[in-house]
C-alpha cells in the first residue's frame, strides 16, 4: 500500500523566508486524507492546509493530532508547537529534521567557543545599540543598557498611541489581574516567539542554545526575537490597545501579522541568522 503522504523532493520545499506565517489552530482534529493535510475543526470546518507552504504550526487547546500528520509536516520541514489558548503559553515543539545538520553544527561550535560565543552576544547588542562600540562593553553590561531602552520605549510607545503605560507586570497564575496593555504585550510576543522558532528550527538551528538568554526552554528564539520587538510585537500590542480593550488577545494576532508582513520579518530574519553566524572577520 502506497503511504497517504508523499515525501516532496526536498528541492520542492520552499526555504523559511517564502513561507507562509504560522497557522493557530484549536478544537479540531489534525490528520493526513487524500495526500495532504486536512484540518477537521470541532465547529464543522474541514479545509486542506498546504503544509510545505507554513512555517509552522501551532497546536492549541483540543487538538488531537494523528501520527501520520506529525510525519507529514516533518517530512515538510514544517515544525509543530504546542501552545496554550490564544498563545499565551509556549508548552513543547516537535523537532524537525532539516536537510543537513550544517547550521546545528555551526550553532553549538559557536556556543562553545568563548570567543565566539561573545561576539555574537555583541553582534546582538550592536543591532540594538548601532551608534556605540559594543566590544567596550562586557554583555552584563550591555543587559543593563537594554533594559533601560526597553523601558525608555514603552514609555514613548505609550505617548504615541496614547496608552496609558505604569511597568511591565503580569501574573501568568491570573492572567486578568494584568491590565490590557501588559495582556496585549505578552500575547504578541508569544506568537512572535513562534514565529521565530518556526524559523530557526526549519534553518536547523538549536533552540536551547542562546547567546544572550541562558534560562528557559527557547534562549536562542528569545534572543532572535529580541531584536525584532521594537518593531513588530511592541508597536502591535500599544496599537491594539489604543483602538480598543476587547477582545485583546485575538486582535493583536492580526495586527502583529501585519508588522511582519510589513517589515519583511520572514524574509530578513533567515539573512539576518547566517549573518550572525559569519566568522569570516571576527570583528
Amino acid at each position: 500500500m502506497p503511504p497517504l503522504f508523499e515525501k516532496p523532493p526536498g528541492n520542492s520545499i520552499p526555504p523559511a523566508k517564502d513561507r507562509w506565517t504560522p497557522i493557530f489552530l484549536e478544537h479540531g482534529r489534525l490528520e493526513v486524507d487524500d495526500s495532504s493535510i486536512k484540518w477537521v475543526g470541532a465547529d464543522g470546518l474541514v479545509c486542506h492546509l498546504p503544509v510545505a507552504t507554513l512555517s509552522c504550526l501551532l497546536l492549541g487547546p483540543g487538538v488531537s493530532v494523528t501520527h501520520a500528520a506529525v510525519k507529514a509536516c516533518a517530512d515538510s520541514n514544517t515544525p509543530l508547537a504546542w501552545v496554550g489558548e490564544d498563545c499565551l503559553r509556549f508548552y513543547a515543539f516537535g523537532i524537525t529534521p532539516t536537510h543537513d545538520n550544517a547550521n546545528a553544527r555551526l550553532h553549538a561550535s559557536a556556543w562553545a567557543d568563548k570567543k565566539k560565543h561573545l561576539l555574537i552576544g555583541r553582534r546582538m547588542f550592536k543591532l540594538r545599540f548601532p551608534e556605540i562600540d559594543v566590544n567596550k562593553y562586557s554583555l552584563k553590561e550591555l543587559r543593563g543598557m537594554e533594559g533601560i531602552r526597553v523601558r525608555a520605549m514603552y514609555g514613548d510607545l505609550g505617548r504615541r498611541y496614547g496608552v496609558t503605560w505604569k511597568r511591565r507586570d503580569y501574573n501568568t497564575s491570573n492572567w486578568n489581574l494584568s491590565d490590557a496593555i501588559n495582556r496585549a504585550l505578552s500575547a504578541a510576543n508569544a506568537s512572535l516567539y513562534a514565529i521565530t522558532y518556526a524559523v530557526c528550527a526549519s534553518m536547523g538551528f538549536i533552540p536551547s542554545l542562546g547567546f544572550v538568554h541562558a534560562a528557559g526552554t527557547l534562549p536562542f528564539v528569545y534572543d532572535m526575537a529580541d531584536l525584532y520587538k521594537h518593531e513588530t510585537s511592541f508597536p502591535a500590542a500599544f496599537e491594539t490597545v489604543a483602538q480598543s480593550s476587547e477582545y485583546i488577545e485575538e486582535r493583536v494576532r492580526i495586527v502583529l501579522k501585519n508588522k511582519i508582513e510589513e517589515r519583511r520579518f520572514l524574509q530578513r530574519l533567515p539573512k539576518d541568522l547566517v549573518e550572525l553566524f559569519n566568522f569570516d572577520q571576527l570583528t
